[in-house]
Order: structure tokens, then sequence, then C-alpha cells
């Protein structure tokens, strides 16, 4: 008589609160913080944590005296484990009554060239997807304080170092040199950095990031300089626009009018700035708040980093 053969057992169904406690655990460091936020015990998120990387083969975190530090794999999963997580709200929206649920306002701060030239297409376009969603966008070079919940989301050029802010870098803004036509037509185009030192050039007015910049270039240029200075960079975008001289822009800004030219592509390399997307751990839960946080990851990098 033949023994039955064995046939393989199926594969365990997956788990999506496994994924969610290891995004909580990456966002938080810390397996108590992460329990925390979710509100279930310690023992529980750890046990998750440690069914995950069993079920996928790999090590997520190192455990530190300090924390979790999450492994190189486990910064690699992140994008997708984060792609699955806002899949999961939104079918939790749709099963909810979508519109009902992400009915309301969302407040945005964002600095002023952002706010005034970057966000637009984009949340218009955000709008014909959701118009159940109001949207508030605050203007201002200063840091709006989510903290105090005076806005829901924040576009900054730095990184919080509060606990309870979660910060997912956009990209890489990145800089040039532009100037108007008419500017090259009256003062000639320069050819090397140092030829800067010739030109009229625009800047800041207290704000030193410029002159910093050109002296980790080797090049050292004082305030002087700068024949016109504004520590508003919209006002240092339209005196560029006017022909007063050249200034150092992002590019995004100079590709919403294409007559502005950029001068020295290749002789002149402007680090980027970063950008950070904020939001505070509470309000994340929200699904009309986080729909617009993961609307803004999933569609301005591509635009500030060209």
């Amino acid at each position: 008589m033949k023994t039955p053969r064995a046939h393989p057992q199926p594969p365990k169904a997956f788990d999506w609160s496994l994924v969610r406690s290891f995004l909580a655990a990456l966002d938080h460091g810390t397996l108590s913080g992460a329990a925390r936020a979710l509100k279930v015990g310690q023992p529980t998120l750890g046990r998750h944590v440690a069914e995950l990387e069993s079920q996928w083969g790999v090590v997520l975190f190192e455990r530190t005296g300090r924390g979790l530090a999450p492994t190189p794999v486990a910064l690699a999963l992140a994008a997708a484990a984060r792609d699955m997580e806002a899949g999961a709200l939104q079918l939790s929206g749709v099963l909810s009554g979508a519109h009902t649920a992400l009915g309301g306002t969302v407040r945005i701060t964002a600095s002023e060239p952002v706010a005034h030239y970057l966000l637009p297409p984009a949340l218009a376009a955000l709008r014909l997807a959701h118009p159940e969603i109001a949207l508030e966008l605050v203007a201002s070079n200063q840091v709006s304080n989510l903290l105090r919940r005076e806005a829901d989301i924040a576009l900054r050029m730095v990184r919080p170092d509060q606990s309870s802010l979660v910060a997912r870098k956009l990209g890489d803004v990145g800089l040039g040199a532009y100037a108007h036509p008419s500017y090259l037509a009256r003062r000639g185009t320069p050819h090397t950095a140092a030829d800067l030192l010739q030109h009229d050039l625009v800047g800041g007015d207290t704000d030193a990031t410029i002159v910093e910049g050109f002296a980790a270039l080797g090049v050292p240029v004082a305030r002087e300089a700068f024949v016109f200075r504004s520590d508003d960079l919209v006002l240092q975008w339209q005196a560029v626009r006017a022909g007063l001289g050249i200034g150092f822009l992002a590019h995004y800004l100079a590709r919403t009018d294409p007559v502005v030219q950029r001068v020295l592509p290749d002789a002149l390399t402007i680090p980027p700035l970063p950008m950070w997307l904020v939001v505070h751990r509470e309000i994340r839960s929200s699904p009309r708040i986080r729909l617009v946080f993961d609307y803004f990851a999933r569609t301005l990098p591509a635009t500030i980093s060209a």
C-alpha cells in the first residue's frame, strides 16, 4: 500500500497588521513608541515585527540600546509598505463611505515660492480627484507650529526634530543661476563662476545663504556684490524676470517662465536643498489628511528634483 504523498501547506494568509506594526516601528524608532501609537501592547508589536521578519526571511531592525535601527532591507521595503498602507486606508475609506469620511478641510503651510508656484497645479489636480476636500494654504517663510495645530501639513526645507512629528523627505530641490535675456544682452553672459563677480547679482538681504554658498565654492562674495537684496524669494524671482541681474533660483520656479535663461549650467554646481513633508503623528491617522499627505509624497518629488 502506497503512503499518501504529503501536500505542501498553503502559504499563510498575509496579515496587514504586521506591515502596520513594521511602519510604526520604523517611524517611532522604538517598540514602546510604536505600541503607544497603535494602542497595542509592546509584546504584541514585537511579535508582529518578528513574525514579519520570519515570513519575509529578512532582518528588519537591529536592536540597540537606544531602540530600533532599520536595516538597509527595511529602508528598501519602506516605500512599498507605505504604498500598501495608503492603499489600505483608501480601501477602508471606500468601505465606510469615502466621500463622507474625506469631506472637510486640510490646512497646508509652505514657503512663499513653494506656495505661489509649486503647489497650485498640484492642488488643482487634487481638487479634481477629491472635490469633497477644501484646502487652506498658508504662504509663509516662517515655520508654522504643527504641534499647536497651526496647520495640518507643512512643506519645509529643514527636517523637524520633534518626536511627535512625522517627516518624509520629498527629494532635493535643484538650484541654478538664471537671468533674463535683456540682462544678458546688456551685460554679457558669464562663462565661469568667478565671472559672476563682474555681474549684477540678485540675492538675500539678511539671509546669507547665497554668500555662504559662494564661499563653499571657493569664490568669496561680499553682501555688497548683490545689487538687489531681498529675503523674499518671490521678489528675487521677479527681479530676475525684470532683468535686474543674475539670481539663484529653484529649477521648478524658473520653469514657470521659459523666457528666463539658465547661465553656467556646467560651470556652476549649486548643492540642492532638501524638502520635507511634515505632519503631526496624531492627525496622520485622519483619512483626509493622510490622503493629501500621500498625494504630495507621490506627485511632488519629480517636480522639485528635475
